[in-house]
């Protein structure tokens, strides 16, 4: 017996300390497997635009287990639209829908980057749907230029693309008949809605809602319109003309009048109205047809409101207002945004003697 037990330690001692050689070599591997999950995103480039690049150990391990280390706390109480905004460096996000927008962008963008406004405080969001041009591809190219550059101060903030189709076709041609602006527009307050949800982020004070056929504005404007400090603002959109003749644009800014109220209590609720077609008049006060010689600054209520440039404090739409799709006290989409925020307590504003100009299309 004590020969056979020798024999079995003389046997076994060797495969023990085998066994821990493979344990240490599995360890070992472990880790180099970790730390490759760690490092390669950001070593070979493989992070993607917009995405989270994982930096350190723990980051790593979360990400392989599925689990968060630490929630995450943000103060909402701190998030404040001013009329010091640049000085109290307050972060803005312009947002745009598109479709088929490819021949404006270069203006677009031309325009944006010329504004005054810090580069560093801005981020840009779009919602491309239902497009078969170039639109994404152009994007992508100046998304990476304006996120890239040498002079850090020059970097805007963020820029992050969005796709969502709604399978809505409509001709060119067709795009502001009368008798499907109430469709159309219900599809367009689809689309910004998805694209304020998907975008707004705890950091933002401010929200633009930006067209992209604009071809002229002041490169102060974010400042000018922030300094007069109420919640919904729009200045007065005109078309562009050769003649340089006022022809008013955005008509979805305007006042409502004892005469349209009225009209209102014996429509049927689903009932929308629109704004400069001779098939429906509302007997509304137009902004564009207001004065504008009171001061660019001078501003006036309004009931409804546009977005070729509307400055929105992020407050309004943290605390509810959106874009109806549905018929919302008679309006959908912008307007029905701007009833929604009237009826939520907030100002809403325009200013007629702050021009702006939109593309001469049809």
């Amino acid at each position: 017996m004590l020969g056979l037990s020798t024999e079995k330690s003389s046997i076994y001692g060797p495969l023990r300390s085998n066994r821990r050689i493979v344990v240490i070599l599995a360890g070992i591997v472990c880790f180099i497997l970790v730390s490759l999950l760690t490092f390669s995103r950001s070593t070979f480039g493989l992070s993607s635009c917009g995405g989270r690049t994982i930096r350190s150990f723990n980051e790593a391990l979360a990400f392989s287990t599925g689990f968060d280390k630490e929630a995450t706390y943000v103060d909402l109480n701190n998030i404040e639209a001013t009329p010091s905004a640049k000085e109290n460096q307050e972060h803005v996000l312009i947002l745009t829908p598109l479709k088929n927008a490819a021949p404006y962008l270069p203006k677009y963008f031309e325009l944006v980057d010329r504004m005054t406004y810090p580069k560093h405080l801005i981020s840009i969001a779009f919602l491309v749907s239902d497009t078969d041009d170039s639109t994404i591809d152009i994007l992508r190219e100046q998304a990476n230029d304006l996120l890239n550059r040498v002079n850090p101060e020059d970097r805007y903030h963020h820029i992050a693309i969005y796709e969502k189709d709604f399978n809505f076709e409509l001709p060119e041609d067709r795009r502001h008949t009368f008798e499907l602006q109430p469709l159309r527009r219900s599809y367009m307050a689809r689309s910004r809605n998805y694209l304020l949800t998907a975008a707004l982020r705890d950091e933002h004070a401010w929200v633009l809602w930006l067209d992209v056929d604009l071809v002229e504005y002041p490169p102060t404007i974010l400042e000018d319109l922030m300094s007069v400090d109420v919640d919904v603002v729009v200045p007065n959109c005109l078309r562009e003309t050769e003649d340089n003749s006022f022809w008013g644009y955005d008509k979805n800014n305007w006042q409502e009048t004892e005469e349209s109220l009225a009209m209102q209590k014996d429509l049927d609720p689903d009932y929308v109205l629109l704004e400069g077609y001779y098939e429906f008049l509302t007997n509304r006060n137009l902004m564009v047809d207001m004065p504008t010689h009171l001061g660019k600054l001078n501003k006036v209520p309004l009931d409804g409101v546009g977005a070729t440039f509307t400055l929105v404090k992020s407050i309004v739409h943290r605390e509810g207002a959106n874009f109806p799709p549905y018929a919302f006290q008679h309006q959908v989409e912008t307007e029905g945004f701007a009833k929604m925020a009237k009826a939520m307590g907030f100002g809403v504003y325009g200013l007629p003697g702050y021009l702006i100009y939109h593309v001469m299309n049809q």
